[in-house]
């Protein structure tokens, strides 16, 4: 669904992507710099707490994940390798920030319990968890039918829905201290990719069976 506004974000960072071309900045390093930001600013602020600063932080460097295609078309350095590099290094970036939500609840550096206003902060550690978990296994559904020669992209909770979710309504519960926006949040996102790794099960199995036929 978020896809259909890749293209005007591209827009908005094109000029800085273009300086940076200039600068002799290649789209990989785009890539490794992103990652790692988007890495360090949810396993940094995260677990401390500190939802509204880590979002801001996050988003500054998830952006690289629209400038370093738009690099590497613009100078003609689009290559298998930049798009594996790209898809691999995106799972550490997702881990990181369902796995900063996950160190959160668990209490790790916080040496107390977080707040929790919908239930026992053990069963969003939980949800946490499964978002993480459930994210990597529909990004690993639908890799596999690629290689296998169909497709497998869809549902209701793609890549792009998920993140933006997880990070806006965790920035807006930071800002006005309302944990349960985005105990919400993850409610919903963990059905939401249970349901998808469904959907994207069900998209292979009919192509697999057409085949046969």
């Amino acid at each position: 669904m978020l896809e259909r506004f890749r293209q005007f974000w591209t827009n908005v960072w094109a000029p800085l992507a273009d300086r940076l071309l200039k600068w002799g900045v290649t789209p990989d390093q785009v890539t490794i710099v992103g990652t790692i930001g988007v890495s360090a600013g949810a396993l940094w602020f995260f677990p401390r707490g500190q939802f509204f600063v880590g979002v801001l932080v996050v988003t500054a460097f998830v952006f690289s994940d629209i400038m370093d295609g738009y690099m590497a078309r613009k100078s003609g350095q689009s290559s298998k390798w930049g798009a594996f590099l790209d898809s691999t290094l995106d799972r550490f970036g997702d881990a990181a920030i369902f796995g900063g939500l996950v160190l959160y609840y668990s209490g790790a550096f916080l040496g107390k319990a977080p707040e929790a206003d919908l239930g026992d902060p053990r069963l969003y550690l939980c949800l946490s968890l499964a978002c993480l978990v459930l994210g990597s296994i529909t990004s690993y559904a639908r890799a596999r039918a690629e290689s296998l020669g169909m497709t497998a992209k869809g549902g209701i909770a793609e890549r792009a829905d998920r993140l933006v979710a997880i990070l806006v309504m965790t920035g807006l519960a930071g800002l006005f201290e309302q944990p349960w926006m985005r105990e919400i949040t993850l409610w919903a996102l963990a059905l939401a990719s249970l349901i998808t790794v469904f959907q994207r099960l069900i998209m292979v199995h009919k192509q697999a069976v057409g085949e046969k036929l």
